[in-house]
């Protein structure tokens, strides 16, 4: 198979979870997208030093953490949000485990996750969508449902734990981390 080949199945099927990294490390979208683009670029200029015999996402998501390190240090922690090494490698651990599911595209892996949403209750769900896709503190959380600090921050970890259950259901050859 060609390199251009191999590239542009690599590209199509890992874009989203590349896109889906920086915006859960930046949570500025256009800013995401230029760190996207700039990832797949870079990606592109060194695919001879990609080793076949290992996955490629990590490769991927690793050049898309350093540009994204690189891009906060260019503007300033005031201007970007905050995450650090450790912070990305723990997201990139998730999508490594989160590759291992059953389903042979990442939308196939989210809808089973959407599915599972729904499984939740309203304020399980709600705290989970808040934080996640909007990146809200549980103090910013607790605000906008009008409860507590501490009942966000239950509604969060049995939220999760009943993703994990429902995902190892929906989903039984991976492994959910």
């Amino acid at each position: 198979m060609e390199p251009r080949d191999l590239f542009e199945i690599l590209t199509r099927e890992h874009i989203d979870s590349v896109r889906a990294f920086l915006l859960a490390s930046l949570r500025d979208s256009v800013a995401a997208e230029d760190v996207l683009q700039e990832t797949f670029l870079v990606a592109w200029k060194i695919l001879g030093r990609y080793d076949r015999k290992l996955p490629f996402g990590p490769w991927v998501r690793g050049i898309a953490g350093k540009l994204l390190l690189n891009h906060r240090r260019r503007l300033g922690r005031s201007r970007v949000h905050y995450c650090d090494e450790e912070v990305l490698t723990r997201i990139d651990e998730g999508f490594r485990d989160f590759a291992t599911l059953q389903g042979d595209t990442f939308d196939e892996k989210l809808d089973a996750l959407r599915a599972c949403l729904g499984h939740l209750t309203g304020p399980q769900r709600d705290s989970i969508q808040l934080h996640y896709e909007h990146g809200m503190h549980c103090k910013q959380i607790a605000e906008k449902l009008g409860i507590g600090f501490e009942a966000v921050k239950k509604h969060l970890q049995r939220g999760r734990a009943l993703l994990h259950r429902c995902l190892q259901t929906k989903l039984p050859t991976g492994d959910v981390a």
